[in-house]
């Protein structure tokens, strides 16, 4: 793999400008697709991501910067998409170039809900992009301690692990460690569900649970992961790896998890609808659940998941949470 292969981020929100952050620290020159050119023109002239993570400094002496997709797409060899899993079609069919050469980064944490496929399965299927050369990005890491340079691990995961290495050393620095795995849809699969938790600990704490409810549920969302993701793509893991548990954990317990704040809106009380309408960022696990619940019923003999289930009803059926949470703990121990 040649080490003079030119990157591009394709996102203008806080995970995409965070892995501006850690490749412009190794990189001379970094793609960066931003949908508004009112925003091209403010990170040209200040220097600074008006709307996510404005605290970086971005060095844009070190930034292409394009309006267009095919523009970056076509300069690129390595394509990392960081845009949320709902919106990431609809910018994909602006393309107009052949990418089935390149090598696809997924940062994305979700399922393309216009093909019901993970993010490498889409790329594959409709791009024509090789399985050996689709890489997922996961954690743990959150964008906002990037911002901080606190130190941080992510992991890089593809079937070629010489690829995964290659790219893995560009991200690293003094406060990103890296890690690589092979295990590419078992990540992709992790990335997506443990949104879903976190949805279900905000509701927890929004409910008055405290501490000691936390862990348990945060144990029973350990097997239930791993169970769900044994069944829809069966392989030798260690789910207390870093990419599994270390993400689903931070996920879950920090303050900066999005899905958190919305899981705790709901469990005070908010509408989906209005709970949406406050944040300014996109909660992935709320697409998460359903197709989690729906990935899960598909299987001939679905995996045992109380906890995905009950966020699909609080989300998707209007249950009442406190009742619903209420049942839930007769369900775990």
């Amino acid at each position: 793999m040649s080490s003079n292969l030119k990157y591009a981020v394709f996102g203008s929100g806080s995970w995409a400008t965070a892995i501006i952050k850690m490749l412009c620290e190794n990189l001379d020159e970094v793609g960066w697709f931003i949908r508004k050119q009112q925003t091209i023109d403010y990170i040209l002239s200040e220097e600074h991501n008006p709307s996510y993570l404005s605290s970086v400094e971005l060095h844009t002496s070190k930034l292409k910067l394009a309006s267009d997709i095919n523009n970056l797409a076509d300069y690129a060899d390595i394509l990392i998409f960081a845009v949320p899993s709902a919106f990431i079609e609809s910018e994909l069919s602006k393309l107009n170039i052949d990418i089935s050469s390149k090598i696809v980064v997924s940062a994305v944490k979700g399922i393309i809900p216009e093909s019901g496929y993970l993010v490498g399965e889409h790329f594959q299927k409709k791009y024509a992009v090789k399985s050996q050369n689709i890489v997922v990005l996961a954690g743990p890491c959150h964008a906002e301690e990037v911002a901080l340079e606190r130190l941080s691990y992510i992991t890089l995961a593809c079937a070629n692990l010489s690829i995964a290495s290659e790219i893995a050393e560009h991200f690293s620095s003094n406060y990103i460690k890296t890690n690589t795995s092979d295990d590419v849809i078992g990540a992709e699969y992790a990335a997506m569900i443990k949104n879903v938790y976190a949805i279900a600990a905000g509701i927890a704490h929004g409910l008055g649970y405290g501490d000691n409810f936390q862990s348990v549920l945060m144990s029973n969302a350990t097997r239930e992961m791993k169970r769900f993701i044994k069944k829809a793509y069966k392989k030798k893991r260690n789910i207390n790896e870093t990419v599994y548990l270390g993400d689903l954990l931070v996920t879950c317990y920090s303050l900066f998890s999005r899905n958190r704040m919305f899981g705790n809106m709901i469990g005070k009380g908010y509408t989906v609808k209005s709970a949406q309408m406050e944040m300014s960022m996109v909660a992935e696990g709320y697409y998460a659940t359903k197709s989690a619940y729906q990935i899960n019923e598909s299987q001939e003999k679905p995996a045992k998941t109380p906890i995905v289930d009950t966020v699909y009803e609080i989300l998707y059926f209007e249950k009442d949470a406190k009742r619903a949470f209420k049942k839930l703990t007769e369900k775990i121990s």
